[in-house]
């Protein structure tokens, strides 16, 4: 009697809240099954360089382990990781988005603009600077969707729009670059409660955005795993002709995830805004780029169909490891980014060889 052949964790079928490629790979030769398993797991790249910056920092620089140094980690990577746990949703689908740290200024900025110059209470103009961040996510999918154009130079061109408003916009209204006093507005207090508060513990001051940044990693995690539209994300990115085929409504889940990407730009501008008190110009790409850099590093595939919010969420992690440790070690600035630019490119190598295996599994 011929038994069925279960599976292999890299070819998972669609349908099943796998990659969207409908493959099943033989079972593994005895010497190959621990790599197998390892590069089934998207986020496993990120976790095994977290663990390496965490045990090389934290001999360089032990005070990287302390609840201060913790604490300047967490604070790093939770408004990071909001946007690049987004992001990777993006990328499960196949697509791009590198306008969402513009967007976040963008939204942070028409906020304050509303409290200071229009008088409006902190919660409306934060209401107003969420539906208008929404309305650039539905502008960025429909013209995907409709004009075929890629995403990558659609988001980009959004990206030098915004980045041009910001900057114009806050100069015209203060010669020093920034929008203050929104401290005596109406609601602020509850604003700041809810979006800036901070605890003690130990010498480490842990902020309320960290809690943010768990809540939409375990929302984003859940909604790709377990539900019908995170198993459409992997087809539409896996196999977009045969998921249209199928039924998948492709153009409205592109447009909805722009708008989630956007949604998390403003989340992340809220949290600067009610933290600071002010909007401060982030010049130039950087912005942008880091968040796709991180979910790359956390395993997602620049083709789509492939990737995990966990990994993204590991990657922030590592990312302000090692920015924090560089800096506590009081090595140059630029050591960072060539680190950076070491593990996306080892991130790449190790997405090729898993997309090269997906490829080349049999057909069920």
């Amino acid at each position: 009697m011929v038994r069925n052949r279960r599976p292999s964790a890299l070819a998972p079928v669609i349908g099943d809240g796998g990659s969207g490629f409908a493959t099943a790979a033989p079972p593994a030769a005895g010497g190959n099954r621990l790599l197998d398993r390892a590069l089934a797991r998207p986020s496993f790249s990120a976790l095994g360089g977290l663990v390496v910056a965490l045990v090389l920092f934290g001999v360089l620089v032990p005070d990287l382990l302390t609840t201060g140094g913790l604490a300047g980690v967490l604070d790093v990577a939770a408004t990071l990781g909001i946007g690049a746990v987004a992001v990777a949703l993006l990328l499960v689908a196949g697509e791009f988005d590198f306008s969402i740290g513009a967007l976040a200024a963008a939204s942070a900025l028409l906020s304050a603009l509303l409290i200071t110059q229009g008088g409006w209470s902190t919660w409306p103009a934060l209401g107003a600077g969420l539906l208008a961040a929404l309305l650039v996510g539905v502008v960025n999918g429909v013209l995907v969707v409709n004009t075929g154009l890629p995403s990558f130079l659609v988001t980009l061109a959004t990206l030098l729009v915004l980045q041009g408003v910001v900057s114009h916009g806050i100069r015209v209204l203060s010669e020093s670059g920034r929008v203050e006093a929104l401290d005596d507005a109406p609601g602020w207090a509850s604003a700041e409660a809810a979006f800036a508060s901070a605890m003690e513990i130990g010498n480490g001051r842990f902020r309320v955005s960290v809690l943010w940044f768990l809540g939409v990693t375990g929302l984003a995690t859940w909604g790709l795993w377990r539900t019908k539209f995170g198993n459409a994300l992997f087809a539409i990115g896996g196999a977009r002709r045969a998921a249209t085929e199928l039924g998948v409504p492709v153009r409205r889940i592109t447009v909805a995830m722009f708008c989630l990407t956007a949604a998390a730009a403003w989340l992340i501008g809220v949290l600067a805004l009610t933290r600071l008190g002010t909007v401060v110009i982030v010049p130039g790409l950087a912005s942008g780029v880091d968040f796709l850099v991180v979910a790359v590093i956390g395993g997602c595939l620049l083709t789509g169909g492939w990737g995990s919010v966990f990994g993204a969420a590991i990657a922030s992690l590592l990312y302000a490891v090692a920015r924090q440790g560089i800096t506590l070690a009081g090595w140059d600035p630029q050591w960072f980014e060539m680190l950076l630019g070491v593990l996306l490119l080892v991130a790449l190598v190790a997405n090729g060889v898993v997309l090269r295996r997906l490829r080349a599994a049999p057909r069920s």
